[in-house]
């Protein structure tokens, strides 16, 4: 199992209380924790539709945000619900980082639709999975998995913070910017970072598992007919 290293600007001050949440929130001790990960899921469904009307609904942004921020908290509760009731698995952790890069394509989607432009949603959607995967690969080669100082959590948080101004917008009738004009900027400059960060990781993490990565695997395919 990878070790789970975090470089995150945000979580020391939002995760534990988040998590601290928990007892509050009365979950059974029968009750799996792969459940709680499936409903941060459908809560990152509901905030990517909600996504998808920010710009012809004032509520949108707000549904979107609270979504978000739904998913965000069963992602924060489900492993302290799975430790504290003895159902540590590997197929939820396996599940958990599964629907991790899931929710984010379907935020990016969800503004992409918003926005009228599904050929921005494509590529926000190929950075997003290229540089998930980076990670992943990198997880296995060096046995820890790392996130970044701008990483999950920074960036819902910053998704959430853009809903909340979209929605807001609605009512600002005297300004110059619309909510269609300013989520499309913020749109683009969310691919513009990460089409930057994409390649920069990229060469790290080359030298990161060259330096930090058990000998490189030299056995051959094995072919089972």
């Amino acid at each position: 199992m990878s070790t789970r290293v975090s470089h995150s600007l945000i979580d020391p001050f939002v995760g534990p209380r988040l998590q601290a949440m928990y007892p509050h929130l009365h979950i059974p001790a029968w009750f799996p924790p792969e459940g709680i990960v499936l409903a941060g899921h459908v809560s990152a469904i509901v905030g990517a539709v909600g996504l998808g009307f920010s710009t012809t609904h004032w509520w949108g942004g707000i549904v979107g945000g609270l979504g978000i921020v739904g998913n965000h908290l069963a992602d924060c509760v489900d492993g302290t619900h799975a430790r504290r009731t003895g159902q540590c698995r590997n197929g939820g952790e396996l599940l958990d980082h599964f629907t991790d890069p899931l929710s984010f394509a379907y935020y990016l989607i969800g503004i992409g639709v918003a926005c009228g432009r599904l050929d921005l949603a494509i590529v926000a959607i190929v950075c997003l999975f290229a540089i998930a995967v980076l990670t992943n690969i990198k997880a296995k080669l060096i046995g820890e998995f790392t996130l970044s100082k701008f990483g999950p959590t920074e960036f819902k948080t910053l998704l959430s913070l853009i809903g909340i101004t979209t929605a807001c917008l609605h009512f600002a009738t005297r300004w110059s910017i619309t909510p269609s004009g300013f989520l499309l900027g913020a749109y683009v400059a969310l691919i513009a970072v990460g089409l930057i960060q994409l390649p920069i990781q990229l060469v790290r993490s080359v030298r990161e598992v060259n330096e930090k990565g058990d000998q490189p695997d030299t056995s051959e395919w094995q072919l089972k007919s």
